[in-house]
This record gives structure tokens, sequence and C-alpha cells, in this order.
């Protein structure tokens, strides 16, 4: 059996940026699901902070719920705000960067 959704409230209404914090200095991780199929992780990150090059065995889909973010993908940048979107294809080096303080889903399909 899959992992089902975990660290999340069910059955009520959500505000996904209000289910992770921002912490000084840092990037925080709050991991949703993760199994062979899919992975979900709310990400906050404080200005400045980063997660550096690297690539993914899947699809990335990132949705911004707060503040604005950096996404580096083949090194073409793209600048997310939010309520938008982007996918990181499979297997392309890509990184994120708060631009300023920044929040945001990963949605990972393998």
């Amino acid at each position: 059996m899959k992992d089902l959704l975990k660290n999340i409230d069910k059955q009520q209404i959500l505000v996904l940026k209000d289910q992770i914090a921002y912490m000084k200095g840092q990037v925080v991780s709050k991991t949703l699901v993760q199994n062979d199929s899919v992975s979900m992780t709310l990400f906050s990150f404080d200005k400045d902070e980063e997660i550096s090059t690297h690539q993914s065995q899947g699809d990335a889909f990132v949705l911004c719920l707060d503040g604005a973010g950096t996404i580096t993908i083949d090194d073409e940048v793209f600048q997310l705000t939010e309520g938008q979107a982007i996918v990181m294809p499979a297997r392309h080096p890509h990184s994120v960067y708060g631009k300023e303080q920044f929040k945001m889903l990963l949605t990972v399909i393998f």
C-alpha cells in the first residue's frame, strides 16, 4: 500500500502557505507524502536561502504559495510569484532560490 498524506489536517479547509513557517536563515521542508510514485513537500525559504543545483528522477511541479522565488532549469532563470507554477523536467539540472521569503509546494511524479 502506498503512503497516504501525512503531517497535514484532513477534512478541513486549509491555506497551504500557513502550513509551514519561515525560519531565519533556513530552508524548511514538510513532507506530505513520499513513495515510489509521488512526493509532495511544502518548503519555505528565508530571503537569500537556496537549494543548490541538482537533478530529480521525476518531473517536479512547483507551485508558489507566497513571496517570490527564482527557479533555474538548464541555466535558464524563471521568476515565480504567488499563484504561479512551473515544471522542472526529470533529469534536468535545476535549483531554487528565495529571492525574498518564498513558500512553495513541490510535487514530484516518478
